[in-house]
């Protein structure tokens, strides 16, 4: 059997980071970590391919090559499905399509043979051994959770690691929290399942062994779902391996605020090689955060959580969202108040969209106010339901606050902020990296020559050669971070 794996083409998105990349010469942030999984779940005798659009273009021979097309996706994806299809049924070759997309959606698509929904370790087999034996039904899906043991290593082999700009790994899937905008806990439960630390230190070994050395991405929805078991084993067992291998990898992932509560699993997580971390801040209205069920974020002082983790030695990168029901004509303010004082420099901002199957989807589908799917892009200005305050007042309010904290004067500003307050840990040897050299180099033209933020790009930079040396790698990464951000926004919806 001919298998070619095929991860659709992200448009140019807030995540995408297309333009930043182009500074080190990369293609794509991450790797599709869901495919190379897949790979190794697929018989050992089968012949594999994968192309990830996001770095290469889908040759029409491989098409030719494949008895099945396998694709993976989510829904900001949907356009390079559609089109990939499109390709397949021209081509005569069947589909079988699988993810985060289908799951909640397949019903809109046709032109598919085989959907395989839900947790890929329960009804990826079945399909394998139906497809065997002659008879494939078209839909496999089931309402248990994988225990992920049952996951195995990704197949490494299978891209060209020099295109990325990190790699990734899965430590758990679910999130004891309910917020109502999203659907991770209608995807992987409300319980936080983890892989054992034997499972984490293969996949790190394997990463070794396949020469990455950078960034890797612990693709979590909340990687502190589980704290006992983080503190206990998993995060004792990484810091010994970094120790070992002397600090190959930098980590980020993903967390809900409540971290800035534990000193001792901020200073574990240092310890072990994060230096970034995603946390859903969502909004600074109380009432905003209380009616979307947001009850880690409630009753706290959110400026402070955020300061606390910088100064323990994390980046923060920071998710909000307008559109809630609860937001006064105030909040664009407040929302901009609140980004500048805190230091992120790496904001999402976004419309709020309901997402299908959510707690959200579901109640402003019974008041009658859904209007279409989502886009999957809560940054391109659209909105999929009919909000509270007026949708012209909404739109404009949110191109004002993208305005402000993406200009030069407002984002440089943070990413002082930022500098001023974050402690790098002293724990890692400094790496003098050829990533580093060249997106030096290409900034101080684009940015520090012909750019308009050049006033503002020198100063940091100088800045941060004579007051904080050790930190200048990261300087670099907020300036060539910053152009993406004001490229993609100036694309969208400035």
């Amino acid at each position: 059997m001919k298998i070619l794996l095929v991860y659709p083409r992200h448009p140019e998105t807030f995540w995408s980071f297309k333009y930043a990349l182009r500074f080190i010469g990369k293609k794509s942030a991450f790797p599709p970590l869901g495919l190379l999984t897949i790979a190794n779940m697929l018989p050992e005798h089968w012949q594999l391919k994968l192309v990830d659009m996001n770095v290469q273009k889908l040759p029409e021979k491989d098409l030719q090559w494949a008895d099945y097309v396998f694709i993976s996706a989510t829904s900001i994806q949907r356009n390079s499905v559609l089109q990939i299809v499109e390709q397949c049924q021209k081509a005569g070759v069947k589909i079988v399509a699988g993810g985060p997309l289908f799951t909640t959606a397949h019903s809109d698509f046709s032109g598919i043979d085989h959907f395989i929904l839900n947790e890929a370790e329960i009804t990826l087999p079945q399909f394998v051994h139906d497809l065997q034996q002659g008879n494939p039904r078209q839909v496999y899906t089931s309402d248990q959770l994988a225990e992920l043991s049952q996951t195995p290593v990704p197949r490494w082999e299978l891209i060209p690691k020099n295109k990325y700009g990190a790699m990734s790994i899965q430590y758990s899937r679910g999130c004891p929290f309910n917020c109502d905008f999203c659907d991770i806990t209608l995807l992987y439960g409300h319980k936080t399942r983890v892989k054992s630390k034997a499972q984490i230190i293969l996949e790190l070994d394997q990463l070794y062994a396949n020469h990455w050395r950078g960034s890797v991405f612990f693709v979590d929805d909340n990687f502190i779902g589980n704290k006992t078991r983080l503190k206990n084993e998993v995060l004792p067992a990484i810091t010994e391996w970094m120790k070992k291998h002397r600090y190959p990898f930098t980590f980020l992932t993903q967390a809900s605020v409540n971290l800035a509560d534990d000193d001792e699993l901020l200073k574990m997580m240092v310890n072990a090689g994060f230096d970034t971390v995603f946390v859903g801040i969502e909004s600074p209205n109380e009432a905003s955060l209380t009616e979307c069920l947001k009850s880690q974020n409630t009753k706290r002082d959110l400026i402070h959580a955020i300061k606390k983790c910088q100064q323990a030695g994390l980046q923060i990168q920071g998710g909000f969202i307008v559109g809630f029901d609860s937001d006064p004509l105030t909040i664009f303010d407040q929302h901009i108040r609140f980004i500048q004082q805190s230091g992120i420099t790496t904001a999402m901002v976004g419309l709020l969209n309901a997402l299908k199957g959510t707690g959200l989807f579901q109640r402003l589908e019974k008041e009658h106010r859904m209007l279409r799917t989502s886009t999957g892009d809560n940054t391109d200005c659209s909105i999929n339901f009919v909000p509270k305050m007026d949708v012209q007042v909404l739109i404009e309010g949110y191109k004002k606050i993208i305005k402000q904290i993406y200009s030069p004067a407002n984002y440089y500003k943070r990413a002082f902020t930022f500098l001023k307050q974050f402690n790098m840990p002293r724990i890692r040897p400094f790496k003098l990296q050829f990533n580093l050299l060249l997106a030096f180099f290409r900034s101080t033209v684009r940015l520090g020559i012909i750019g308009r933020e050049r006033f503002y790009y020198w100063k940091l930079v100088l800045w941060t050669l004579f007051n904080r040396p050790v930190s200048f790698p990261i300087a670099i990464n907020l300036a060539i971070n910053g152009f993406h951000f004001r490229k993609v926004f100036k694309h969208t919806c400035l």
